[in-house]
């Protein structure tokens, strides 16, 4: 063999940084990554594809791998991977890492970037992504070199999990991907994350504040589900005789059959809970952020003390004016503030909580309606009669996140997942995807508007592909149902907000799922049934909504007094 035959077979040996981004991924824990292959990411791909121990999951838009690598981090609490080329595929990317950062769920975002000969000018397929994804990421930033891969990856997956969790970005130029990587660069070892334990003057400070309410209530935000502190808060709540009611994306951190459960805040209307918080006088918010919902809706005077717990201090706002902050590992403020607590034989007399029967009763009288097109409560109510109590549902954004959120009785955290950061449409499709594959033992349902559903429908074909059983339930009106509400409620009519939909069973049978219509009310819970507990298979279940019930909704709590 001559001189230069082995030099090319020496070279052939040695890891590329495109294998050396794998290795680095693989050490973070990484088993999928979700994206689509470009020109100038065929090595990081092929890389991915060839290693053990994780899988390369192809999508059939950058915006569902998004969306997918988002839920499967959301549910396990490790970043989840997107990737894609450079140009319009990264930018396919953004929507759904802006609904991570937003969302404060750890992704970490790769993709491709011309490479370092030409992005200084002019150039087929380049822009400045890193400056467009800074925006919407904790931190966004070029590999301009093989030597910075190893600190780059670890960097980018520890802001992504940090306290406050969120997205991070990584542009990768084509020829960095194709260099040797010297022999001596590892991934970095994953350092152990301590404990900030809440100080004694905050707690001291927090016991005299509740100590001094007549009538406190407990907020819970997401937070209480990101950092497990669901044990803990409702030790606290119990103890005390503190009533808890949560944002919508914290559905399930209190049972909704506990005593203590009020249900959700958040909906556009003063709705059964609004009418604890009017009459509190301190609200003790638990892993609360104001991008979940806009905390006019429960303070709006600005005159309640506020205590705000949560891993971070809260952006300022007039209605979220706190009167104390304690900025620490949320179970370990809950179990000393608890403690603390008890010493001082806290507690507050129990108190009867009509907003929870007002929610039953809602539920219960269209539990056995046979109006059909169906009322929203009588699906709501089949959907819950259809699933256990850990089966995971995403529900999409539209008149259907509505009332889902507020009649949707959760038992589990992370069972019930919302989407209130960004508030987009069309994610729980692709979502359900990455829900299987974060939980691939418990059943899945996508609970979508018609509209919602057509925006990432092509993701159906993924789901097949990979063999996912999943079933999505399309709530079907052919209009963008909460835009139609919002104008009857503003402008006393509505406009520019009807469409045309496909035949649904027809559609999913082409991309070789199951499609199911329902023609009558009593139909619905026995297809749900038959279809989450069949042992493979996509499912697409279409049922006609009658949404004349928003306008009822409406009405009624604008004519609603509650005493507690």
């Amino acid at each position: 063999m001559d001189h230069q035959k082995i030099k090319e077979v020496l070279a052939m040996a040695k890891k590329t940084v495109a294998q050396l981004m794998v290795d680095t991924l693989k050490n973070e824990g990484v088993q999928y990554v979700f994206g689509i292959p470009g020109e100038e990411n065929i090595h990081f791909v092929d890389a991915i594809d060839k290693a053990d121990g994780i899988e390369f999951i192809l999508t059939r838009h950058e915006q569902g791998a998004a969306f997918m690598a988002s839920v499967y981090g959301r549910l396990t609490n490790n970043a989840g991977v997107c990737t894609a080329t450079l140009g319009p595929g990264a930018i396919n990317l953004t929507l759904g890492v802006a609904d991570a950062q937003t969302n404060s769920t750890p992704l970490v975002a790769i993709s491709a970037q011309g490479g370092l000969n030409r992005i200084h000018k002019e150039s087929h397929q380049v822009i400045d992504l890193v400056s467009m994804f800074a925006p919407i990421t904790q931190w966004s930033q070029m590999i301009l070199s093989p030597q910075a891969v190893p600190e780059m990856v670890r960097k980018a997956f520890s802001l992504a999990e940090r306290d406050r969790p969120g997205a991070t970005y990584l542009a990768l130029p084509q020829d960095i991907e194709k260099m040797t990587a010297p022999e001596e660069l590892q991934p970095l070892p994953i350092p152990p994350i301590s404990v900030t334990e809440p100080t004694q003057e905050d707690i001291a400070a927090a016991v005299d504040l509740i100590a001094s309410a007549k009538h406190p209530i407990i907020l819970a935000g997401h937070g209480v589900v990101l950092k497990h502190a669901e044990s803990q808060l409702l030790a606290f709540s119990e103890t005390f005789n503190i009533p808890v009611a949560t944002t919508f994306m914290a559905k399930g951190a209190i049972s909704d059959r506990n005593a203590h459960a009020l249900g959700v805040v958040g909906f556009m209307r003063h709705d059964y809970e609004n009418y604890a918080f009017d009459q509190a006088d301190l609200i003790i918010a638990v892993g609360f952020s104001i991008q979940q919902f806009d905390p006019v809706k429960i303070n709006p005077h600005g005159d309640k003390k506020i205590l705000h717990i949560n891993m971070f201090r809260e952006d300022p706002d007039t209605h979220y004016n706190t009167t104390l902050n304690i900025v620490a590992n949320i179970p370990k403020s809950l179990e000393r503030l608890t403690h603390a607590l008890a010493q001082e034989n806290m507690h507050f007399p129990k108190i009867k909580l009509p907003i929870k029967k007002m929610l039953t009763t809602e539920l219960e009288a269209h539990s056995t309606a046979t109006n059909f097109p169906m009322t929203p409560q009588r699906i709501v109510a089949d959907t819950r009669a259809a699933m256990k109590d850990d089966d995971i549902v995403l529900v999409d954004t539209g008149a259907v996140k509505m009332w889902m959120a507020r009649l949707f009785p959760t038992y589990l955290s992370n069972t019930c997942l919302i989407d209130n950061g960004l508030s987009t449409m069309g994610w729980a499709l692709p979502g359900a995807i990455g829900a299987k594959l974060a939980a691939p033992d418990r059943r899945v349902l996508a609970v979508m508007g018609d509209g919602s559903f057509m925006m990432n429908v092509q993701e159906i074909e993924t789901a097949v592909r990979e063999h996912i059983h999943m079933v999505v339930l399309v709530w079907q009106d052919n209009a963008y149902g909460l835009i139609k509400w919002k104008m009857d409620m503003s402008l006393k009519h509505h406009s520019q907000v009807d469409f045309d939909n496909p035949n649904f069973v027809e559609l999913a049978r082409s991309f070789g799922a199951i499609g199911y219509q329902i023609e009558k009310s009593e139909d619905l819970l026995p297809t749900l049934k038959s279809a989450l507990d069949a042992a493979k298979g996509v499912h697409i279940i279409s049922v006609p909504v009658d949404y004349s019930e928003n306008m009822k909704l409406i009405n009624r709590l604008g004519s609603l007094t509650i005493k507690l």
